[in-house]
C-alpha cells in the first residue's frame, strides 16, 4: 500500500502541477523523487510546456518516460522514490486514442494494472490529472467516450487516494483527506 496517494485535479493552467510539485516535496522527506512524464514531444506548443515543466523541477530528479506502460514506469522508478506522475490525462490518451466501445476493456486491463501499481508503491505518490468533465458535452463520440473514461478513472483513483484536491485559479481545494 502506498504510504500516501494524492490525486491533484484541475483544469488547464489551474495550478495543479505547481501545487503537485510543492506537495511531492512535502511528502518526500529524505527520499529521492522521480518524475513520471507522460507528455511526448512533437509540436511547438507541447514542447514549450514540457520545457517549462522541466525548468520548474530540480535537475536531479530522474525523469521516467511512461509511454503506454505505467506500471513498468512505476517499477523503473524504484520503491525508494516518491513519485510525481504528471499527468494521468496524457497517459490515458496514449492507451485509448479512440475509446469508443473500449471503456470496459481499458478499465479491466491497463487502467486496473496502473491503479494497482500506483496504490501498491511503497513510497508516496502524487498524481496530476486534468478535470475535463466540467465543460460542455462534446459533439464527437470519441471525445465523449474519452471524457467518460477519464471521469470513471478519476472516481476509481479518488476512492484509493488518501488526499484528493481540485485546483482552481492556483488555489487547492481539498475534496478528500484521511
Amino acid at each position: 500500500m502506498s504510504e500516501r496517494l494524492v490525486l491533484v485535479l484541475g483544469g488547464t493552467r489551474s495550478g495543479k502541477s505547481t501545487f503537485a510539485l510543492q506537495r511531492v516535496r512535502e511528502l518526500s522527506a529524505d527520499r529521492p523523487i522521480a518524475y513520471l512524464a507522460t507528455a511526448e514531444p512533437g509540436d511547438p506548443e507541447l514542447d514549450d510546456r514540457i520545457n517549462r515543466h522541466r525548468a520548474a523541477r530540480p535537475a536531479d530528479w530522474p525523469t521516467i518516460d511512461v509511454g503506454t506502460d505505467l506500471p513498468a514506469a512505476v517499477k523503473r522508478a524504484g520503491a525508494d522514490h516518491t513519485l510525481l506522475l504528471d499527468g494521468l490525462t496524457l497517459w490515458l490518451s496514449s492507451i485509448a486514442p479512440a475509446p469508443v466501445g473500449q471503456i470496459d476493456a481499458l478499465l479491466a486491463g491497463p487502467v486496473a494494472r496502473a491503479m494497482l501499481a500506483l496504490s501498491a508503491h511503497p513510497a508516496p505518490v502524487v498524481v496530476v490529472s486534468d478535470e475535463i468533465g466540467l465543460g460542455m458535452v462534446p459533439m464527437d463520440e470519441g471525445a465523449r467516450a474519452f471524457r467518460d473514461l477519464q471521469g470513471i478513472v478519476h472516481q476509481q483513483l479518488a476512492a484509493l487516494a488518501d488526499e484528493v484536491l481540485l485546483t482552481v485559479a492556483g488555489l487547492p481545494l481539498t475534496l478528500k483527506t484521511s
